[in-house]
């Protein structure tokens, strides 16, 4: 499969297109597709974190795990929705951070893009899934992908804070070189754990101060 992707990406990653794993990947979701099955997000918006956080601007990742599993709600970018779409449990949490630490009101707009665009990279660690069956492509090939995403990211940049939000993305640490980059923990934002860690984490304005402390501009958290 010819993968369109950002130009700044695609030659970061163009090993990865030629791998073996990437070619069962495409031709699983290939294979699903003719046995008719609903798979999110749309084909142009699977690589859309990418599209929309070019490489080179690249200050923040925000790892999620697969997409949101019911129609209208995937959009390539982790815990967004379109702004016609009510924000998920998860993102009201955030959104809910997001006013105790800096004040923000909270938006009735769940889209994010306007986070991506200032180079916060919104990453599901998979990044298709099957309608109504969540964790049903995790073991396609998509760890394998985003997993060298972030390798590649810890390599050959320095000073991206990440934010590691529950123990899944928590297991992504061993591949940041924690020497030249930040790493902010707390719990999932989801409803099941968000006052256990989530909520007090501050980890919108301690990025920002990480980010200003390196002569970067900070990040306007707002989604409008």
């Amino acid at each position: 499969m010819q993968v369109k992707i950002e130009e700044s990406w695609k030659n970061v990653l163009h090993h990865e297109f030629t791998a073996p794993y990437f070619s069962q990947i495409t031709e699983h979701l290939k294979i699903e597709r003719d046995l008719n099955k609903v798979i999110f997000p749309p084909g142009s918006l699977i690589f859309n974190a990418f599209d929309k956080t070019p490489f080179d601007k690249l200050k923040v990742v925000i790892l999620g795990q697969d997409p949101y599993h019911q129609p209208k709600q995937a959009m390539g970018l982790c815990f967004s929705v379109p702004d016609n779409v009510p924000p998920p449990r998860s993102l009201q949490n955030i959104f809910k951070e997001l006013q105790s630490d800096i004040g923000m009101p909270i938006p009735n707009n769940g889209d994010l893009t306007q986070w991506a665009a200032q180079g916060v990279l919104l990453l599901n660690t998979v990044l298709t899934v099957r309608q109504s069956e969540p964790g049903s492509h995790s073991r396609i090939g998509w760890l394998n992908f985003t997993d060298a995403v972030i390798k590649k990211i810890s390599d050959k940049k320095s000073g991206v804070v990440f934010l590691l939000w529950g123990k899944y993305a928590q297991e992504k640490k061993t591949l940041i070189d924690a020497s030249k980059h930040f790493i902010l923990e707390a719990a999932h934002p989801s409803p099941l754990s968000a006052h256990n860690g989530f909520f007090g984490c501050k980890h919108f304005s301690k990025t920002n101060t990480l980010l200003v402390h390196q002569g970067k501009n900070a990040i306007d958290w707002s989604t409008t």
